[in-house]
């Protein structure tokens, strides 16, 4: 069995938002051929985009032929919207995610879904969340790694996931037992980066770095023992820098340990006095590309907190989800279904086969 974590989707159309809501920035679809369209935000191109980003028969022809079980589905990051009006980010998020329900219900063993909500009003963002798990069947939400600025809220800061307003939303997802599924967007530092994909290569595992740290070094996982979170692309910079981070918590604890005195390393795989494994406090998906990467992040967190993630249907996704997994012959068959199924399974609370 495989269940891929990391899967986005969106509906074929909705309305023009830019007029809907009466100001400009949305994403729009324009479907210039058929099978084929474009993601618009005013007169630029964000990205061309085929049927499989929005058509379930297609999704589940190309599962089958990857052998993919399930998908976990969530939108497309650029859809978050967190710079909008509260109320205009709600009735976008409400629209996908029933769109997400609709697909789910219709194909119940094939989908999970993962809703999105409006993050720079936590009351509204806790409340659409509560709606979706509660009424919609959904299993949690995909956020971003981080609430950009708001203009139309007289917020001129970007929040990072430590800030003490965003306690609303974690409380929320402890108490319905909701899954996190945190996906880099917005780079931060893109305005140095026009060439060579950089936001992409360079910025995304920055940001999701930066969403770790914030976290564990504000003492979110501290405040929210039960919270489940997990992180895209494997983590991104985190695994690989955790030397880095656990040196300046030592050695400049006046400027690292302000919040939360408990050591970074804590929060990964580790043996206990007994000799027992306690499994990583966070997860994340096996989107690393690399074999050497995937061995460092089992190392890191264990195969209880690593779960299958391709970014489907995407170019800088896995192109066969699974296959890196499946190349690693040094893995046990209990490690190995673990990470294909297992895991994703215990984040999202889905019962056993």
């Amino acid at each position: 069995m495989k269940i891929d974590l990391h899967t986005h989707i969106l509906p074929h159309d909705w309305p023009d938002l830019d007029a809907k809501y009466g100001y400009s920035g949305f994403v729009r679809l324009e479907h210039y051929k058929p099978c084929c369209a474009r993601m618009m935000i005013g007169d630029q191109v964000f990205r061309e985009i085929t049927d499989n980003v929005w058509d379930p028969k297609r999704r589940i022809e190309e599962c089958d032929r990857e052998k993919i079980s399930m998908q976990v589905l969530s939108t497309v990051p650029v859809m978050f919207s967190y710079w909008a009006k509260p109320a205009d980010a709600l009735d976008l998020s409400r629209r996908l995610n029933d769109h997400i329900a609709e697909v789910v219900r219709d194909h119940p063993t094939r989908f999970a879904g993962l809703a999105t909500i409006p993050m720079q009003d936590p009351d509204l963002a806790a409340s659409e969340l509560e709606r979706c798990v509660r009424e919609l069947g959904l299993r949690g939400a995909q956020i971003g790694t981080h609430v950009d600025a708001n203009p139309h809220a007289g917020r001129i800061d970007s929040l990072n996931l430590d800030n003490a307003s965003l306690d609303s939303v974690w409380s929320a997802a402890e108490e319905l037992g909701a899954a996190i599924f945190i996906h880099p967007w917005d780079m931060f530092g893109k305005e140095r980066m026009p060439k060579y994909w950089l936001p992409w290569l360079v910025g995304m595992p920055a940001e999701t770095s930066l969403a770790i740290c914030s976290m564990i070094f504000g003492g979110v996982f501290e405040r929210f023992q039960k919270l489940r979170v997990a992180f895209a692309h494997g983590g991104g910079a985190f695994p690989f820098t955790i030397g880095r981070i656990e040196h300046g918590f030592q050695v400049r604890p006046d400027l690292v340990a302000t919040e939360n005195k408990t050591n970074p390393r804590k929060y990964l795989s580790r043996t206990d006095d007994r000799g027992e494994n306690i499994p990583a406090r966070f997860y994340v998906d096996s989107l690393v590309h690399d074999p050497d990467a995937l061995t460092l992040l089992l190392k890191l967190f264990g195969a209880e907190r690593i779960a299958l993630g391709s970014d489907y249907p995407f170019s800088l996704g896995e192109a066969h989800p699974g296959e890196l997994i499946e190349s690693m012959k040094e893995l046990s068959s209990q490690d190995r279904a673990q990470l294909l199924s297992g895991t994703a399974r215990e984040f999202l609370g889905l019962a056993s086969p």
